[in-house]
């Protein structure tokens, strides 16, 4: 069960491990870089023709968790994008993402239950920003409901000093974002496969705190041109989002980054492996 960080007194800045001090949050440029976020909506509705020429998904049920500060209006272009493949999408329900307060987690595990049991199938999760902490760790308590996770800029491997959001994070949820034990679970991955989806020009969380560690074997990380803030609507991430949830968790096969689709994805070097068990 995720455990609720303690309450913080006025934040400090969190003191990173040896291991972390390299990971610095994204610097002045890349934070106005955010500022590219409505060109990428632009560029989602340009190619929104192209995007509805790929292959349909099976129809499953997908809830999405919108990240800090922000609600379900936030991933409207996700959820709208997901209907159109095929799928069942559903937003998180709770208003604004303001952290694990009282509620928060209990209510997205009666959230998992209530559509896994309407669908009788398993529910893929996916999480934007710190969206992706809740579909990790949810996906770690119900890994039998869960199909597959995958997240969208989220720091779950670094230090919260790493990113441009900390303070902002104890501000709103009251709690204190330096915990060593509960970073060290965050790291942990779901035993379901799991992609992150990161960019290496987000300004608002360092690149490397996205990073799956290599050796899981059912576990990838993919790098598109994206911003933070328009992560959610850029074509490209949505485009790998829709190809994970196409994967059969059975038969599951990290990206393939073969022909043109190198001009536009990266992933971090895996030795490729099938994933039979998990």
């Amino acid at each position: 069960m995720p455990r609720i960080p303690r309450r913080s007194a006025p934040p400090t800045a969190p003191v990173p491990t040896p291991e972390q001090e390299s990971f610095a949050p994204p610097g002045p440029l890349l934070l106005l870089l955010e500022a590219r976020a409505p060109w990428e909506l632009a560029a989602l509705l340009a190619v929104s023709p192209w995007l509805r020429k790929m292959p349909a998904g099976d129809g499953h049920p997908v809830i999405v968790f919108p990240g800090l500060g922000a609600s379900d209006t936030s991933t409207l272009a996700v959820r709208q994008f997901l209907q159109g493949q095929g799928y069942s999408a559903y937003g998180w329900g709770q208003g604004f993402n303001l952290g694990p307060k009282p509620g928060v987690l209990e209510r997205c595990r009666s959230l998992i239950d209530e559509v896994q049991q309407q669908h009788r199938e398993k529910v893929s999760l996916v999480g934007w920003s710190l969206g992706g902490i809740y579909a990790r760790e949810m996906a770690k308590e119900k890994s039998d409901l869960v199909r597959c996770v995958v997240t969208l800029g989220t720091p779950f491997a670094g230090h919260p000093s790493a990113t441009n959001a900390w303070r902002f994070y104890e501000f709103v949820s009251g709690h204190q974002s330096h915990d060593e034990e509960l970073l060290a679970e965050v790291k942990r991955p779901p035993p379901v496969p799991t992609t992150s989806i990161y960019s290496k020009t987000d300004g608002i969380v360092s690149w490397p705190c996205s990073i799956n560690p290599p050796h899981h074997r059912h576990t990838e990380n993919i790098e598109v041109h994206a911003s933070h803030i328009g992560m959610g609507m850029n074509p490209m991430a949505l485009y790998a989002l829709a190809d994970r949830l196409r994967q059969d968790p059975a038969h599951w096969r990290r990206f393939d980054v073969q022909g043109a689709r190198r001009w536009f994805f990266k992933v971090a070097h895996q030795p490729e492996m099938l994933v039979d068990q998990y």
